[in-house]
């Protein structure tokens, strides 16, 4: 495990304050607004009004994705849009009073109506009706991250007493206990009803710190804390960047959406510290696209990043640190997951591909999805989840409202104070 100590040895000069001293100029602030409208524009268009069930994906235009014979909604993307209402709500994009409508439309659905099993919510539904898709999985990392919209939606709609407790009720009735497997301490990835839990489980450091942290929250089935030290802490290092958490660019970025974990650090012996480990891999992540350049010369220091998206191919689930399937495809996403953490590199290259390529890529609901460069390929769809961590990146960059509020839901409060250590540093 690499302490603090030896993240700062291998990258000097960065500093783990930037997202919270950077200042963002008129244009700057301009171009983040627009961004954020668009991003919340498919959050209020492309969820049901009755269920509050948000889209999969969808055309950048609006419209309906041509094929698909279901609307299909994930709940990770409905998490999402619980956060993406609070944003609206708080900049008066809408109405407040209708924006408060929809979200208690949607937790009066999930708490009364969606089909769970123990609380633990299927990956994929039916928009309208919130029927199980596909035989989808009762999904641990899409139930925690629509349980970060649910609570961020509690404290941003603190006054509203339905709100606060329909969303106290969907949390509570989670058995995160049922899902820790108590041979390992490892949190399972998922259960179905024709096979069982599945063999896969959160055995390494990916984007599951929003789920652990908020099983070992949990004020009615909660799991100990010390199953925050079971996962493995995976070594990366990639010339001169050393860090944790092998997965792609995402798994630095959807916790920090919710969790601000800025100055905080496990125990010894660990001693890590995420918010400047994500900083690390943001920085490597960059440093990885231009090493490419020989062979794919669409990528320099202002455009550049990969995560899973659709190709011209199909979808790929590239990431990480290996050529394979790459073809040069940028993902814009990857840099604005991150604005909140490095917006020094983030935020011009999102600029940079506005200005350059935005009469092909910049949509209703802002960037598509992915694009190539060079090719002049352009993916036609938006995917929620990707247009989520953007605008969630934004605002924490912009006014820190999303760290705010999850962090004044009081049993998430005390775990953090259990879990962590206050850095020195």
């Amino acid at each position: 495990m690499l302490s603090r100590r030896a993240f700062l040895s291998v990258a000097a000069g960065v500093s783990c304050a930037s997202a919270r001293r950077f200042s963002l100029s008129p244009s700057d602030e301009e171009f983040l607004d627009d961004l954020s409208r668009r991003a919340f524009r498919f959050f209020w268009e492309q969820a049901d009004a009755r269920t509050g069930l948000a889209l999969d994906r969808t055309r950048n235009s609006g419209e309906k994705t041509p094929g698909r014979s279901r609307e299909v909604a994930s709940l990770a993307c409905t998490g999402f849009a619980l956060t993406a209402l609070s944003i609206g709500y708080r900049r008066e994009w809408r109405a407040p009073a209708e924006i408060q409508g929809r979200v208690r439309n949607t937790l009066r659905h999930l708490a009364d109506v969606q089909e769970h099993e123990r609380g633990w919510f299927y990956h994929f539904v039916d928009t309208h009706s919130g029927d199980r898709v596909w035989k989808s999985e009762l999904s641990t990392i899409d139930t925690a991250l629509l349980l970060a919209g649910v609570l961020t939606a509690q404290q941003c709609f603190a006054a509203d007493a339905e709100i606060v407790r329909l969303a106290r009720e969907i949390y509570e009735r989670v058995d995160f206990a049922w899902m820790l497997d108590p041979d390992t301490n490892f949190l399972r990835m998922g259960w179905r009803p024709e096979t069982g839990f599945l063999r896969a489980a959160w055995t390494d450091y990916r984007e599951n710190l929003i789920l652990s942290a908020l099983a070992i929250a949990s004020p009615t089935h909660p799991i100990p804390v010390n199953t925050w030290y079971a996962f493995q802490r995976d070594p990366v290092v990639f010339e001169d960047y050393r860090f944790v958490g092998a997965g792609p660019l995402f798994t630095h970025q959807f916790s920090h959406a919710w969790l601000d974990m800025e100055g905080l650090r496990d125990g010894p012996p660990l001693e890590c510290d995420y918010f400047w480990n994500s900083i690390i891999a943001t920085r490597a992540h960059r440093q990885f696209c231009l090493s490419l350049r020989g062979i794919f010369p669409s990528y320099s220091e202002a455009v550049w990043g990969i995560t899973p998206s659709d190709s011209d191919i199909g979808y790929l689930g590239w990431g990480g640190y290996s050529r394979h399937d790459l073809d040069g495809t940028v993902v814009p996403c990857a840099p604005a997951g991150s604005l909140m953490l490095t917006p020094e590199i983030s935020l011009p290259a999102l600029r940079t591909m506005q200005e350059r390529f935005g009469t092909h890529i910049y949509g209703r609901y802002g960037f598509s999805d992915a694009f190539h460069p060079l090719t002049g390929w352009v993916n036609p769809d938006v995917v929620g989840i990707d247009l989520g961590i953007t605008l969630l990146s934004a605002e924490n960059l912009r006014s820190r409202s999303v760290w705010n509020w999850f962090g004044q839901q009081p049993n998430l409060r005390m775990a953090m104070k259990r879990i962590f250590q206050r850095s020195a540093a």
